[in-house]
């Protein structure tokens, strides 16, 4: 008896006017990971867009991470900072069963191609403080709810000016383990060094004021972390912070 070949898919590749599930159309790609390919998606009888992440076979197996996901999104839809669940479809692409999870479509785009178009490819100090503290209320939110994000970077970012704010989004958790004091921790060193990048990084680090190094801290893990233990303290931080005569 011959054993059947594991599949190994690394692109789905689907194109704008494909129909999956039977009611759902393909409008564009949004983007690809190591779990699978997140899609725009229109609901063929309402018009109604959503964003439908499809999951390599290979990364799901038995609906292990599917079902991880949903239960996770569903416990934490309380937190606005997170794409709200739907429900998922299960479909046959390149002959092997996917499994596609169906969420809201948030409009925006990726924090790392936002930052692109600014002058300078970089963000002025005013809009980089706005923007952490949008994100640090954001996750302070899934630390109250004894969670963490777990990969925090400016390429699973969605945002929108707001205001004088942002309005932003997370669009994927990369939380396996128990949560920890160390998961939030890393959590806070992130939005940390989403910061630091969004205001030009290492070559622009010594021209910034005082204010912003000191939420910096020059990266040292070991100094944020004591001065910020959780989202919830860099929040508070940011709400308080003292500012320097020049």
């Amino acid at each position: 008896m011959a054993i059947k070949k594991e599949a190994h898919i690394s692109s789905f590749n689907l194109h704008p006017g494909r129909i999956i599930a039977g009611k759902y159309e393909i409008v564009s790609p949004l983007g690809s990971g190591w779990e699978g390919e997140v899609y725009r998606v229109k609901e063929k009888n309402t018009g109604v867009e959503r964003a439908a992440k499809l999951f390599f076979p290979q990364r799901n197996r038995y609906e292990r991470a599917t079902k991880y996901y949903a239960r996770k999104l569903h416990r934490l839809r309380h937190c606005l900072i997170l794409i709200q669940y739907h429900t998922q479809e299960r479909i046959i692409l390149h002959g092997e069963p996917t499994t596609a999870l169906i969420s809201e479509y948030v409009e925006g785009e990726l924090l790392s191609e936002f930052v692109k178009r600014q002058p300078g490819k970089r963000l002025a100090v005013f809009e980089a403080l706005h923007l952490l503290h949008a994100l640090a209320a954001g996750v302070e939110q899934i630390h109250l709810a004894r969670e963490y994000h777990g990969d925090l970077h400016d390429d699973n970012i969605i945002i929108r000016r707001h205001g004088l704010s942002f309005m932003v989004k997370l669009v994927d958790m990369y939380n396996w383990g128990a949560p920890d004091a160390e998961n939030i921790r890393d959590d806070v060193c992130n939005l940390i060094r989403i910061f630091y990048d969004a205001l030009g990084g290492a070559a622009r680090y010594p021209t910034l004021p005082r204010e912003a190094k000191e939420i910096c801290c020059g990266l040292k893990r070991s100094m944020i972390t004591r001065k910020f233990r959780t989202a919830g303290h860099l929040r508070q931080y940011l709400e308080n912070m003292h500012w320097y005569k020049n």
